[in-house]
């Protein structure tokens, strides 16, 4: 009897502890069909269309909550009214390889931004305003003629403020045959009203999370609430989509991919973010920890940043890489980061 209970604990399976273990990282190419599309053919996009557009009149888009009427195209913080501004649209070959792919993302620099980041190195784009208006139609074509062109996806860059003109534009470029993974590449400082109408229309999260203290998030981004905001909102992006995963050739196609670029002498908010990213989402997450940090904007030019007006150093980094497997994350890369 002892013998058999001896051979009944070797054959018993110990749960497998190991990272990724018991998680399906992969999808399929076959089995992915594009959110958007099941929510489309429900009809339920054309009352997320109607919903999103309401939130414009006494804007409530962003975190902001700005209250001005963008109906009759009045701008808040974002600077942008009724229609969606556009400062470029091409295949990027910039981002991340399970983006990129061989024929590079399909990417939206939309302008304006509702945060107001003194070390932006678009700030032309997202502080300034340089882009073109564009309607609804002009918005769809653009995301068309990205997936003619072949691209892997539709990759809208700074989307939180123009969340209902998106979903406009989207109904129209469904109708017109877009069937390709859309990506919502954003700041982190986006509105949960928007997030929640997000839910069954974005298959790839992409969102930064910046800094952690408060302190910082005012000073830097010029938004306290940042990091509670980037909190409740990341969390929200991985109940969606769950953590990132693949097809056969390494492409995203569903999940959240995290960016968290290094600052000069803030490592304490790298490592407060990497070990919430492990604890309150999965050690599965997928982050991109970049390195390419240089002084721009207000940051390169303004006395009060003179701490952040330099280049990370390699020490910095290693140190940034060493929090992250030290939080028990594992799927850290990504081709946007430049190898001090």
């Amino acid at each position: 009897m002892a013998g058999d209970r001896n051979n009944d604990r070797r054959k018993t399976k110990r749960p497998d502890k190991t990272p990724g273990a018991g998680v399906r990282l992969m999808l399929p190419r076959r089995e992915f069909v594009p959110a958007y599309l099941q929510t489309y053919e429900s009809g339920r996009l054309k009352e997320k269309v109607e919903a999103a557009r309401l939130m414009l009149e006494g804007c409530r888009v962003c975190s902001r909550e700005c209250g001005v009427n963008r109906l009759e195209n009045q701008s808040g913080f974002c600077g942008v009214g009724r229609w969606a501004r556009v400062a470029s649209a091409f295949a990027h070959f910039g981002e991340e390889d399970c983006l990129r792919g061989r024929r590079g993302s399909g990417t939206i620099f939309l302008s304006g931004c509702s945060l107001g980041c003194v070390f932006c190195q678009n700030f032309e784009i997202s502080q300034q305003g340089e882009g073109r208006e564009v309607r609804t139609e002009q918005l769809a074509a653009l995301m068309l003629r990205l997936q003619e062109a072949g691209c892997h996806n539709i990759n809208l860059v700074t989307p939180g403020h123009v969340v209902p003109q998106i979903l406009e534009a989207l109904l129209v470029a469904i109708q017109g045959g877009l069937r390709l993974p859309l990506v919502y590449n954003t700041g982190g400082y986006d509105g949960m009203e928007s997030i929640r109408l997000l839910e069954g229309i974005v298959d790839i999260y992409m969102p930064d999370f910046k800094l952690w203290d408060p302190e910082r998030c005012a000073r830097c981004l010029r938004a306290r609430d940042y990091a509670e905001t980037a909190r409740a909102v990341i969390k929200a992006m991985h109940q969606q989509v769950g953590v990132l995963r693949m097809d056969e050739d390494g492409l995203a196609v569903r999940g959240v991919l995290v960016r968290h670029l290094v600052m000069p002498a803030m490592l304490e908010d790298t490592r407060a973010i990497l070990n919430w990213l492990a604890t309150e989402l999965s050690p599965d997450t997928f982050v991109n920890l970049m390195d390419q940090y240089h002084p721009a904007h207000k940051a390169a030019a303004e006395p009060p940043f003179r701490d952040i007006n330099r280049p990370l150093t390699r020490a910095e980094y290693r140190e940034a890489l060493e929090a992250a497997a030290a939080a028990g994350l594992w799927r850290v890369g990504g081709c946007a980061v430049g190898g001090l």
